[in-house]
C-alpha cells in the first residue's frame, strides 16, 4: 500500500530548542570554567597563607588598639579586581544567561529536556561555586578563630587585663 503526504496525520509543529540549545552550551562552559578555576586557579599572584595571616593578626592588633585609644579607624580602601574576580564574574554571568536561556526555552515549549539542561547546568555551575565559597569561608573562620586563640596572651597585653574575669 502506498501512502501519501496527505493521507498521513497532522502533527502539530514543535520548536526547534534554539534557547533550550543555548542554555545547555552557556550551562556547560559555565560548569567547565568553575571547574577549571577551582582546581587549576588561582591564576592572579597570592601570598602564602602565613603572611596573610600575620598581616590579619597584625591588623586585628592595631584596630583594637586604636578603639582602646579612641582614635578613628582607617577609611576602607577597595581592593583591586584580578584575573580571579573576572572568572568568576564571567562563571556567574553565564551561568545566569543559561538559566535565563533555559525558563525562556521551557516558556516556548521547546523540548523539555534541552531546557531543563540549561536550567540544570547552570544551577549546578552556581551551586558549585557557593558550595566552594562556603567551606573556604568555614576553613578561613576556623583559621582566624585558631590565631587569635593562639595570640590571646598578646591581646592580653595590648588590652590592659579589660576582659579578665
Amino acid at each position: 500500500m502506498v501512502t501519501r503526504m496527505h493521507d498521513t496525520p497532522h502533527t502539530p509543529d514543535t520548536p526547534n530548542a534554539a534557547f533550550g540549545w543555548l542554555g545547555f552550551t552557556l550551562g556547560a562552559a559555565a560548569l567547565i570554567l568553575t571547574m577549571v578555576t577551582f582546581w587549576a586557579g588561582p591564576f592572579a599572584p597570592q601570598q602564602s597563607a602565613g603572611v596573610s595571616l600575620g598581616e590579619l593578626a597584625a591588623e586585628i592588633a592595631k584596630s583594637t588598639a586604636r578603639s582602646v585609644a579612641g582614635q578613628a579607624q582607617p577609611e576602607p580602601v577597595a581592593p583591586e579586581r584580578n584575573i580571579d574576580d573576572y572568572l568568576k564574574i564571567g562563571v556567574s554571568l553565564l551561568a545566569g544567561l543559561a538559566i535565563v536561556a533555559g525558563v525562556a526555552s521551557f516558556v516556548r515549549h521547546e523540548h523539555k529536556r534541552a531546557a531543563f539542561s540549561g536550567i540544570t547546568l547552570g544551577g549546578l555551575a552556581v551551586g558549585f561555586q557557593l558550595f566552594t565559597w562556603t567551606i573556604m569561608l568555614i576553613a578561613g573562620v576556623i583559621a582566624i578563630a585558631s590565631l587569635i586563640y593562639a595570640l590571646r596572651d598578646t591581646f592580653q597585653d595590648i588590652l590592659g587585663g579589660l576582659f579578665d574575669a
